[in-house]
């Protein structure tokens, strides 16, 4: 059962590293969606560009994490005006939290994954490629937690901030107009996998006309090199943006496959 009525945590109560101001979106927070006796936990970033973050990839998703007995975090990370790595540290930062209060909240704290839709899985895919330790040394307890997540989940995510399979406006929100060859190579997840990046479950469409299939093979072939257990699904049809696809019975089949592949994990 659900529990919690849908906190709501902000990561940095005091402002978050460049913050710009005091509204909603310059704090970012989890929502709370918990379920007695989950094993696991798994944040959920929703898509937009990261110029926006699309409903239908939040909530929805949380609810049916939760239907399979896993609780769920939806992320609100910072967006456009805010570019990297604003999005980066708060995707660290939700991990550190969760993990941090996991014993609380009944969750084993190397069970945490992190599930991303488009730009959210290009989020995803970093913080599943770019993350440390934690700071022992750090005052903030929840500095001191590692922000590895222990299995990542990426939904036609963007991957790749290289042409010419990126998708334009997530790199320019997120990179600038102009952005060096050399952010451009950090920030490509495809290219930072190595044998410690965590077991992936990615899924995408064979004709996504805005994030090209190939970034969900580029990662994949990325993860086969580096020995990293995966599972890749591509459906033959389906508009991009589909979330849970509820319209299209064959896509649809992602979230029960992927809900298998996650008990696999005892999540």
């Amino acid at each position: 059962m659900a529990g919690s009525e849908n906190a709501l945590i902000e990561l940095w109560p005091e402002g978050a590293p460049y913050a710009a101001g005091t509204t909603d979106e310059d704090r970012p927070a989890l929502t709370t969606y918990l379920v007695e006796g989950s094993q696991g936990a798994v944040i959920v970033c929703p898509g937009g560009g990261y110029g926006m973050r699309a409903d239908h990839e939040g909530h929805p998703i949380a609810l049916w994490l939760n239907s399979i007995g896993i609780s769920a975090f939806v992320l609100r990370y910072r967006v456009e005006p805010y570019s990297h790595p604003s999005p980066l540290l708060d995707a660290q930062r939700a991990i550190r939290y969760v993990r941090l209060h996991a014993a609380e909240w009944g969750i084993d704290e190397q069970k945490i994954g992190i599930l991303g839709f488009s730009a959210g899985g290009h989020l995803a895919s970093t913080a599943g490629t770019q993350y440390d330790a934690g700071n022992p040394e750090a005052e903030d307890p929840v500095e001191r937690m590692s922000s590895r997540p222990n299995a990542l989940m990426l939904c036609y995510a963007v991957i790749t901030m290289g042409s010419p399979f990126t998708h334009e406006g997530s790199r320019q929100n997120l990179l600038g107009k102009n952005p060096e060859a050399a952010m451009i190579e950090r920030m490509s997840s495809e290219l930072q996998v190595t044998s410690d990046t965590p077991p992936t479950f990615l899924w995408h469409t064979a004709d996504d006309g805005a994030v090209p299939v190939e970034n969900a093979l580029q990662f994949a072939m990325a993860l086969r090199r580096s020995g990293v257990p995966f599972d890749l699904h591509v459906y033959e049809k389906g508009r991009h943006g589909l979330g849970l696809a509820e319209e299209d019975p064959h896509v649809a089949t992602w979230s029960t496959v992927c809900g298998l592949w996650l008990k696999r994990y005892a999540f």
